[in-house]
């Protein structure tokens, strides 16, 4: 199992309220959402609206990375959850 994240894409998902990235075991693509209570609890100081969790993402990129890492497990599922 080798996750990677070379696609530094993001997106704000405002129906789920999430920030949507994607990661890579090899040739699978895996989307990962990250809820936006995870982000506030990140960054505190952060805004509500699109424009500021996606600036928050990427000041706790390597965090919320990390936590994409930790729960990852491999096998058929392609879509994760940070709550």
């Amino acid at each position: 199992m080798s996750l990677n994240f070379p696609n530094s894409s993001r997106s704000y998902d405002s129906s789920r309220r999430c920030v949507n990235f994607w990661g890579y075991d090899n040739t699978r693509e895996i989307v990962f959402a990250v809820n936006t209570s995870v982000i506030s609890h990140l960054s505190p100081s952060a805004g509500s609206d699109e424009p500021a969790l996606l600036a928050a993402f990427d000041r706790h990129r390597e965090q919320i990375l990390t936590l994409a890492r930790g729960l990852y497990a491999g096998g058929p599922q392609n879509r994760y959850t940070i709550a």
